[in-house]
């Protein structure tokens, strides 16, 4: 009784010893540890705006592109490898699974690409320095090597410096299909539990030392994978369809430049027509002034007027080499290559007239790359909620432990191994991702009026387009045919009449007609060139090549 007596008074001491020195460790580890009070709040995803209109800054991961219609930057769910483990008491009850399993939506995968259309080039007008006169021959459409407007586009589509950045978006967005298709990792775990300080024996029994190796599996039970999948293709193909609305209003871009080069050369044909008319008034005052017919002073007003025509020669010829910079630049070409080319086309209109209107608006709704990727963003927004819908629930971790080994050794016992099952499974009681599916839902009414809005502003776009077409037909057909003519009737009567010496006709009387005549010359380029745009925009508005 007195050994036992013994032994259960050292027990006691011993057990004493332990709990001091376990609560000396909670001690101190609640002085080392700040303080954490628990409650339920809500989680709250930071989104960073997305940049629009290709306004990123430079070496940026910021899309070029701008937002794409119909998408939402917070649709998109925890990514594979973004879960820290949870690592609870040691063990096989301790749990393996990702510490966002409690908390769904917590991460989120870059945004959506987006391409923002370039910004339309300025319509500029035909330069109105010095005198101008119709030439005698017709126009011509340039050297038969010049480059066409069809091989400008082309090399525009290959060559362009910001359509070949903005293209590099798409392969991003496929990029981003993968990452939203790829599953979760496995967790493998591996612990070590039960090692004393010192050595388990029969006067201090414990343990036994217990080794464990365990695999914790997610499984995507509410089929979050394919949602994300589904979600990133759509936004794949409203990119694909807003580059290629970036490639048409860059060629819209291109007509511009490409009319301002044939609308230059035509200004310098005009112009060097108007010197010769004049080289030709200079010899004839000459005559009239030999007989006594004119004065001195009508000579030197002639030559006056022959100057100011020569300064618009060399106006009208570096309009023409900076019209051609202008468009090397956009094709990716030298100044000094570009103020060498050579380009055919005309300012005329030589092709029959476009369909009627109702069915230019039906093409336009059909072809218009704006208006598919807005039509495609709404089907973006749709399965963005079938994904926030997805979300609601996190993956169920399923862990198998193939090995747990108990090392009996200490007491001269054979040791032991053992396996577990088990499955960690989130409770939706709380957080079921109800603010993100209301989001979807309504991006998903908004992507519908954007629809409507950008299908009403094409078919105004379309009609305004159309009557301009009609409008400077009916203009150019006008001075074309009544105006000019009455215009060169007279300028050319009072030449008759001055070189006859009639005392009533004089140079000034000439050159008030020539000026009346300039101006109405003026006035048909540049309504030709207003209607030549106005055909090329309605290939823009449109969306389709239907005039050359």
């Amino acid at each position: 009784m007195e050994k036992l007596g013994t032994t259960q008074e050292g027990a006691k001491s011993s057990s004493a010893r332990v709990s001091a020195r376990l609560a000396v460790a909670i001690a101190l580890f609640g002085a080392a540890t700040p303080r954490v009070a628990w409650s339920q709040s809500a989680v709250i995803e930071t989104v960073e705006p997305a940049m629009r209109g290709g306004a990123a800054s430079p070496g940026s991961s910021e899309s070029r592109l701008g937002t794409p219609p119909g998408t939402d930057p917070m649709l998109l769910g925890s990514q594979p490898g973004g879960d820290a483990p949870l690592m609870g008491r040691v063990g096989t009850a301790g749990s393996r699974a990702p510490a966002s399993i409690s908390r769904p939506m917590e991460g989120r995968t870059p945004p959506p690409r987006g391409i923002a259309a370039p910004e339309a080039l300025p319509v500029p007008r035909a330069p109105l320095y010095g005198s101008l006169a119709l030439p005698t021959e017709g126009e011509s459409e340039g050297p038969p090597d010049g480059m066409t407007i069809d091989q400008a586009i082309d090399r525009l589509i290959q060559e362009n410096l910001d359509l070949r950045s903005k293209s590099l978006e798409i392969p991003q967005a496929r990029a981003d299909v993968l990452t939203a298709s790829l599953r979760a990792n496995p967790i493998l775990y591996a612990d070590s539990q039960l090692i004393p300080y010192g050595r388990w024996s029969e006067q201090r029994p414990g343990g036994p030392v217990q080794y464990d190796v365990n695999i914790s599996h997610p499984v995507d039970f509410s089929h979050k994978r394919q949602a994300r999948t589904e979600y990133a293709s759509r936004a794949l193909r409203v990119t694909e369809a807003q580059y290629q609305d970036a490639v048409r209003i860059e060629i819209n871009n291109l007509y511009t430049a490409y009319l301002d080069i044939l609308s230059a050369r035509q200004t310098s044909r005009y112009a060097k027509a108007s010197a010769e008319g004049l080289a030709k008034l200079i010899r004839a005052t000459q005559m009239l002034y030999e007989k006594d017919r004119a004065s001195r002073a009508d000579v030197n007003q002639i030559k006056a007027q022959q100057q100011i025509a020569a300064v618009g020669m060399v106006d009208a010829d570096e309009n023409l080499k900076r019209a051609k910079r202008a468009l090397g630049l956009m094709l990716n070409i030298d100044p000094e290559q570009a103020e060498a080319m050579e380009f055919q086309g005309t300012i005329e209109d030589r092709s029959p007239p476009p369909p009627p209107v109702d069915s230019l608006v039906e093409m336009a709704c059909a072809n218009r790359p704006d208006v598919v990727s807005y039509r495609l963003g709404l089907q973006a927004a749709e399965a963005g909620l079938r994904l926030a819908m997805a979300n609601r629930y996190q993956d169920a971790y399923v862990l198998y432990q193939p090995y747990t080994f108990q090392d009996n050794s200490p007491f001269g016992k054979k040791s032991g191994t053992a396996w577990a099952l088990g499955v960690t499974v989130p409770l939706p009681v709380y957080n079921r991702n109800q603010g993100n599916i209301e989001r979807a839902r309504i991006n998903i009414q908004q992507s519908k009026i954007e629809l409507a809005n950008i299908e009403r502003r094409v078919r105004n776009e379309v009609v305004q387009a159309a009557r301009e077409y009609v409008v400077t037909a009916q203009i150019v057909e006008k001075i074309r045919t009544s105006i000019l003519p009455a215009s060169e009737q007279a300028k050319d009567d009072r030449f008759t009449l001055f070189q006859t010496g009639d005392e009533q006709q004089t140079v000034v009387s000439y050159l008030e007609a020539q000026r009346i005549y300039n101006d109405n010359v003026k006035a048909y380029l540049d309504t030709a060139v207003r209607h030549r745009r106005s055909m090329l925009n309605l290939n823009t508005v449109v969306g389709q090549r239907l005039l050359p």
